[in-house]
């Protein structure tokens, strides 16, 4: 297999173990994008040798031309230097793990430039779905899920294509207070937030995971990568993290994608499709498991969830506003300035902003800087 690739969030967990996959498969890297965390970036340029490499935070990308003055890589910075990333015409396709509204440019820019895309970032589909997909679609490129719940249902599509689908099983771990009460998650702290039962992910999606934020997101990404409705998309907690999703279709036969919860199977998948190779991680071994348990969730003390399935409902600006709201709040409690319970009411009331309106890449930008200024006003 020959494949080229460019990797833009690079230095966090899906871009480090996307690498690791890179390397045992012979895939080559041609650029490589992070925001900061200049010390791990430059161990992957020295290792990786891309033609391009893209810094997004200007301050940190003056330090690193000094790094890699000995090299003759070309180094960009910015959201133009991350489009620039995107749209190499030495890489076959970009895997984009950015964190954040960041992502959703270099998405577009990749896709007008016929690149086909390993998508891990969120907030590409969750803001701008209605325009990527569209774009996608007029180009011809192809949008393959890295998300480990996205690509089993992916997965499970293969060779469907003409049936039709009546649900989506969306699983959820439930993140690490699965069965609290809203009294019992008053006070919890950073520290406990962030200790998720089966993932190894970065901050700000442990947070989510914990709201189920993350699982309402991943509801709005579905509705646009498979075509469905909201209500066809249906959350189930299953603590084990071994059924990564199902599929039911019309004859009422449900279909799922087991694997031990490691993203290297999916970021794999994502990059070597329709092959399979093997993978740099552990074989699923069921008797280890002995059961597998399956709940529903609770939206009412996990309320993130149900406002990420009003959003979409809405349409429009609505899943934008959600989203800006989370991010922001979401960086305050990481920075210990609101407690965990906040999150969910506030992300709840930045859904009586007005999301209405065309859904254009400016529109969206700024329904985001209105959500994240609402959040500003109501907390601080």
């Amino acid at each position: 297999m020959k494949r080229s690739v460019s990797i833009l969030g690079s230095t966090g967990s899906i871009g480090t173990q996307a690498l690791e996959v890179c390397e045992v498969h012979g895939i080559e890297v041609k650029a490589l994008a992070a925001k900061r965390n200049e010390e791990l970036l430059e161990k992957q340029v020295r290792k990786f040798k891309p033609k391009l490499v893209c810094l997004y935070d200007e301050n940190a990308y003056r330090g690193m031309k000094i790094r890699l003055a000995d090299l003759s890589v070309q180094l960009v910075t910015g959201m133009e230097g991350l489009c620039e990333a995107a749209t190499l015409p030495e890489a076959d396709m970009i895997l984009n793990s950015v964190v954040g509204m960041i992502g959703l440019q270099p998405t577009l820019a990749a896709i007008h430039a016929g690149k086909d895309i390993a998508l891990a970032n969120k907030e590409t589909l969750v803001t701008g779905g209605e325009l990527v997909m569209k774009a996608a679609a007029e180009k011809g490129v192809k949008i393959y899920p890295v998300d480990s719940e996205h690509s089993a249902i992916f997965q499970c599509l293969q060779g469907y294509s003409g049936c039709r689908v009546n649900k989506i099983l969306l699983t959820a771990s439930g993140g690490p207070f699965f069965g609290k009460t809203r009294s019992e998650l008053e006070g919890v702290t950073v520290a406990q937030t962030l200790k998720h039962p089966n993932w190894s992910m970065g901050a700000k999606i442990t947070v989510d995971s914990a709201t189920l934020m993350n699982k309402g997101f991943e509801c709005i990404e579905a509705v646009w990568l498979f075509g469905v409705r909201p209500e066809q998309v249906e959350v189930v907690v299953h603590r084990e993290s071994v059924i990564h999703s199902m599929v039911e279709f019309e004859d009422y036969a449900v279909l799922g994608q087991m694997g031990v919860p490691d993203m290297k199977i999916p970021i794999q998948y994502a990059l070597t499709y329709p092959e399979r190779l093997p993978c740099p991680t552990e074989r699923l071994n069921l008797f280890d498991y002995g059961t597998l348990s399956f709940a529903r969730p609770d939206p009412e003390t996990f309320c993130c969830l149900k406002a990420a399935l009003d959003a979409i409902g809405r349409g429009g600006l609505y899943p934008t506003l959600v989203n800006g709201a989370n991010e922001e709040l979401v960086r305050l409690f990481l920075e210990e300035k609101i407690p965990f319970l906040k999150i969910g009411d506030t992300v709840c009331k930045a859904l009586e902003l007005d999301g209405s309106g065309e859904v254009t890449v400016e529109s969206i930008l700024d329904a985001e800087q209105r959500a994240r200024r609402f959040v500003r006003e109501s907390c601080l």
